[in-house]
């Protein structure tokens, strides 16, 4: 079965989340979006900390969030529990992100990075696993 998806975004990442939530329902994964629901500026740690605690208390698998600089939200929902945010521009990084982190939440940097690529990104990520091993031991040296 396809992950379940949280996915937020702000003002910058507006267009590109719409975009990758059409990409994810056609790809079969279930998807809930928290918002922001225009590219009218918007403050990044409120859907940050939405899609954070959703994928927190296991409501969704995965969270995706999308911001200018992917810092901002990657910062702010790296402030829960048992969240592993990582920001991925690259493929390679998102299948390193859940093979050696275990990374739970993705984040995107709009301004940086094509819509095209955001796509392959989210897909890698989507279809890359933990590892465990020598990595589950520093993993688990990661929450306070």
């Amino acid at each position: 079965m396809n992950p379940s998806i949280a996915i937020g975004s702000d003002h910058a990442g507006f267009e590109y989340k719409e975009a990758l939530i059409s990409w994810l329902k056609e790809n079969g994964n279930p998807v809930k979006d928290f918002g922001t629901y225009s590219n009218e500026s918007a403050d990044y740690p409120d859907f940050a900390h939405a899609v954070a605690r959703a994928v927190e208390k296991k409501e969704f698998d995965i969270g995706v969030l999308v911001c200018g600089s992917a810092n901002g939200v990657a910062i702010t929902a790296n402030k829960h529990q048992g969240i592993r945010a990582a920001i991925c521009w690259q493929e390679d990084l998102a299948a390193l992100a859940r093979e050696h982190n275990n990374a739970n939440v993705m984040c995107l940097p709009a301004r940086y990075i094509t819509l095209e690529l955001a796509i392959k990104i989210l897909d890698k990520f989507l279809h890359s696993t933990f590892e465990g091993g020598r990595h589950e031991r520093r993993v688990s040296k990661i929450s306070c």
